[in-house]
C-alpha cells in the first residue's frame, strides 16, 4: 500500500489522489480524484472518476498535435 498522498493546490480548491485502500472502502473506482473545497463554513468533496482510456488517448493525441504550441504559451507565461 502507498502511504504517500499528493495533493495540488488548484484556482478553486485542492485535488487529492484518492489512496487505493480509501477509495476501496468508499466504494468508488481505483485512481478516483477528490476535489475539496470550502463553501458555507464546510469542507466540500467531489469524486471524480479516473479517466477513460479513449479520453487519455484523445488527450495524448491532442497534446502531440499542438505540443510547439502548448510550449510557446507556456514560455510566454500564458
Amino acid at each position: 500500500m502507498n502511504n504517500q498522498i499528493t495533493i495540488q493546490k488548484s484556482e478553486k480548491g485542492w485535488i487529492l489522489e484518492l489512496p487505493d485502500e480509501f477509495a476501496e472502502s468508499i466504494g468508488v473506482e481505483k485512481n478516483s480524484i477528490g476535489l475539496l473545497g470550502y463553501k458555507d463554513g464546510k469542507i466540500e468533496v467531489e469524486v471524480l472518476p479516473p479517466p477513460s482510456p479513449e479520453l487519455k488517448e484523445s488527450v495524448d493525441r491532442i497534446f502531440n498535435k499542438y505540443k510547439d504550441a502548448f510550449e510557446e504559451m507556456k514560455r510566454l507565461g500564458d
